[in-house]
């Protein structure tokens, strides 16, 4: 039989073993170079296949352990951005993952081993154009999949005395630009359904 003072030290053995535990549901922070804590890294967009940076994207760039040359920065025209300490960085057609390698390089000169994060939050620089008869004709950001009839549908939809049997997708392509026919009453009516393509960044629609 345990005696009153075998239970007591018995229950501060228990209350020091939970104390000492994650809260259950809660996993253990995983431990960052040198036992640092891990920084806080915002959320991102969702990328589609083959993306890489472009101008007016947005992105957050972490360094652990240093929060003096982490920064929220925009893609210039150029395609550089601007970083404490490393100045003018070339950002425009790397990848995110081929970004961090470059900048972990640059800062080598500044910190030990240094371990970066390259988040894209916001995609501006793929970009869709649809022009004539429509409500709002414009650029449209291109952020993930989106066909000819969802852009149309995006800019308000054709006005009445468009012409919209005969709409033309401009693409650029390596060969040069090529035209791709859109009978819009044809999709309205669920003929011909093949034509409402995909569109790819740099796709202007005309709405004659």
């Amino acid at each position: 039989m345990f005696n009153n003072l075998t239970l007591r030290s018995f229950a501060a053995l228990v209350a020091v073993t939970l104390s000492a535990a994650p809260a259950l549901g809660q996993p253990a922070q995983p431990a960052t170079p040198n036992g640092a804590p891990p920084a806080s890294v915002p959320a991102g967009a969702t990328l589609p296949p083959g993306y890489v940076i472009g101008p007016e994207d947005v992105l957050s760039i972490v360094f652990w352990r240093d929060a003096d040359m982490s920064a929220e920065v925009a893609v210039r025209p150029d395609g550089k951005v601007s970083l404490p300490l490393l100045n003018d960085v070339t950002a425009a057609g790397l990848t995110p993952d081929q970004l961090r390698e470059s900048l972990a390089k640059a800062a080598k000169k500044f910190i030990a081993d240094p371990t970066v994060t390259v988040v894209v939050r916001t995609i501006n620089s793929r970009k869709v154009f649809i022009t004539g008869n429509v409500q709002r004709p414009g650029a449209y950001a291109l952020t993930g999949t989106m066909t000819v009839l969802q852009l149309i549908a995006m800019s308000g939809g054709v006005l009445e005395y468009a012409d919209a049997k005969n709409i033309v997708v401009m693409r650029n392509e390596d060969a040069g630009p090529k035209a791709y026919p859109f009978n819009y009453k044809d999709i309205a009516k669920r003929r011909n359904l093949s034509q409402n393509i995909e569109l790819k960044p740099g796709d202007t629609v005309i709405v004659p």
